[in-house]
């Protein structure tokens, strides 16, 4: 009799440990919005106007829709990540809390990185501020055309990303 009630509770046991990971895996999930869940974006200023380039790629070719109001957008796009990204985001979506009032936020570094990478490109969600893409790509130079380039190439990754592997 003891071997059965041993082995119910050890069957009961497993059966809440299964539940319960299944729902820490939905909430997280839920908590960062993935690739596939962002249909609208924002794009940021970006070095030799890739911003310009990239919204004319991802709407042609229909990958996704760019809005020009941050509040309205889903993810970002950015070439830099860090504090002044932060402080970026912070002045798009400045809340109606007195000017005076301290949050708990972190305090800026007090010297930038001594070097800055080049060619990154980030989708950031913007609730989260979770990272949900990113790219590594560089233009043979600023010309207009390599830029647009560019812009295709990201715009095709983002667009078979989007689709699943």
């Amino acid at each position: 009799m003891t071997i059965i009630a041993a082995f119910s509770k050890s069957a009961v046991y497993d059966g809440v440990m299964k539940l319960f990971c299944m729902l820490f895996a939905a909430s997280l999930s839920m908590a960062a919005a993935g690739l596939s869940d962002v249909k609208t974006v924002y794009l940021l200023p970006m070095s030799s106007g890739l911003d310009q380039h990239l919204a004319v790629s991802l709407t042609t070719g229909n990958v996704l829709q760019v809005v020009t109001d941050p509040n309205k957008a889903d993810a970002i796009f950015t070439d830099t990540i860090g504090a002044s990204f932060e402080d970026r985001l912070n002045e798009l979506f400045a809340s109606s809390k007195p000017a005076d009032a301290k949050s708990d936020t972190y305090s800026r570094p007090t010297m930038q990185p001594l070097s800055r990478g080049k060619g990154d490109i980030f989708l950031v969600d913007r609730k989260s501020h979770v990272v949900v893409w990113s790219m590594y790509a560089t233009p043979k130079s600023a010309d207009s055309s390599d830029m647009n380039r560019l812009a295709s190439k990201i715009a095709a990754q983002v667009q078979k990303d989007r689709k699943g592997k």
